[in-house]
């Protein structure tokens, strides 16, 4: 998750920001912001790209017109819910739909979405012809009847692919950004008890404190909900306290952590060939 030998397009970055290391096609590109580089102040310091959180709205413009520039295409922010919804991103489209997650085969749109301790992923396929990027929270991750966000995004990405050889999609890679780590998420029985209907092997990852409050592991579960829809290799975030973002405060931005708190951005787009 370091900026060590990054490609030639992202030299420039502020510090802390990721770029995944993934074997994406050359035109694919991705980045998850961190809270360092912006325009922002006080709690919101310093790159805070959320309007709905109480910051000063020219400071968030500034720092999303700076996310433009360095990404060399338009960002389009989303309304998130911790729904399922999945919007397929256009030129014409303004900010503000209400979706968890956006897909496009067109370049010059970035797919972005915001997050400050839920979960962010990007994903494409192996060819390079679509991206998507989608928001994981433990309420998207579970979903209804056993689909979430990340099973409606790839049956989205896997109807939109272009014609192969007509048996076998491409393969999708996906990356998992920071989010609020194991050691830090705490929730209730309900919850557990929810990802348990669904998925029996979901119990793996939730460790007891006793009292009817677990800690549960948020990329440990998205990573079983991929291998559980097959055909995705999955790069990014390992669970380790350098992903958290509650534990890294001078990185991330972290609601749980802060309760007023600024947004982080994970964005993916194709550069135009």
């Amino acid at each position: 998750m370091t900026l060590h030998n990054l490609p030639y397009h992202f030299l420039h970055l502020p510090n802390a920001w990721l770029v995944p290391q993934w074997p994406a096609p050359p035109h694919v590109r991705a980045l998850c912001t961190s809270r360092v580089g912006g325009a922002s102040r006080g709690v919101y310091e310093s790159f805070n790209l959320g309007l709905h959180v109480g910051d000063d709205p020219g400071a968030v413009h500034q720092n999303r017109d700076a996310l433009a520039r360095i990404v060399g295409a338009r960002p389009v922010f989303l309304d998130q819910v911790h729904g399922v919804d999945m919007v397929q991103i256009h030129a014409g489209m303004a900010d503000g739909t209400c979706a968890d997650g956006a897909h496009t085969r067109q370049a010059g749109l970035a797919c972005a979405v915001m997050v400050a301790d839920c979960l962010p992923v990007l994903f494409c396929d192996t060819a390079g012809s679509q991206v998507a990027a989608v928001h994981a929270g433990w309420r998207g991750l579970l979903g209804q009847h056993g689909r979430g966000v990340l099973e409606v995004m790839v049956e989205k990405m896997r109807q939109n692919a272009p014609a192969g050889d007509g048996q076998t999609p491409e393969p999708l890679l996906a990356w998992l950004g920071p989010c609020i780590g194991p050691r830090k998420f705490e929730v209730g029985n309900e919850v557990r008890d929810a990802f348990l209907e669904a998925r029996s092997q979901a119990g793996l990852h939730f460790q007891t404190l006793g009292g009817g409050k677990w800690l549960a592991d948020l990329q440990g579960l998205a990573r079983l909900q991929l291998e559980a829809v097959g055909g995705i290799s999955v790069y990014g975030n390992d669970g380790s306290d350098a992903w958290c973002t509650v534990s890294q405060p001078l990185q991330f931005f972290s609601h749980r952590r802060d309760r007023v708190s600024g947004r982080m951005a994970a964005c993916i787009w194709l550069a135009g060939l």
